[in-house]
């Protein structure tokens, strides 16, 4: 057993389980906080977040061998949320359509006629070709791009390298 490379794969694994938990936080954090209703395309590129947290954490306590499929794992989910952040992104730039049914709110499907007027007044329809929020010219969906490939790369290089 290599002792160096079985500390690198923890510490990469811990570090990945955190870069992911804060992209999902600053995200629900726009989301709760800040009032930035998700679109669909939005939700998916949480995903790979998702699941590197728990494979992260995976990593920690599981041998070499197992640990680095786990992180290639991550990788290889994060590099699929990349793809997703560029497709959204060019969506959003007018590059390319975004999916024709992506809008329309968030909750479940209300029961009676008056619970679907209600929730009419409070819905927000949000479309997957409109930047919600810009920062440095960049929109959201191409920073959860730009951050997915670079945790895709990092989890990637460390199941890898040897």
């Amino acid at each position: 057993m290599n002792t160096a490379a079985a500390l690198r794969l923890k510490t990469a694994g811990l570090w990945l389980a955190i870069a992911s938990a804060l992209t999902v936080g600053a995200a629900l954090v726009l989301q709760y906080g800040y009032g930035y209703a998700p679109c669909k395309l939005c939700l998916t590129e949480r995903l790979p977040y998702y699941a590197a947290i728990p494979l992260g954490l995976l990593a920690l306590f599981l041998p070499e061998r197992l640990a680095r499929i786990a992180l290639g794992l991550a990788a290889l989910g994060l590099l699929y949320g990349a793809g997703i952040g560029v497709y959204h992104a060019g969506a959003e730039w007018g590059f390319w359509p975004g999916p024709a049914d992506c809008g329309g709110g968030t909750g479940t499907n209300p029961g009676q006629v008056a619970d679907f007027l209600n929730a009419l007044q409070t819905t927000k329809v949000v479309d997957c070709s409109v930047a919600a929020l810009r920062v440095a010219g960049i929109s959201l969906a191409g920073w959860s791009a730009l951050v997915s490939a670079v945790l895709a790369s990092f989890a990637g290089t460390a199941a890898l390298r040897p």
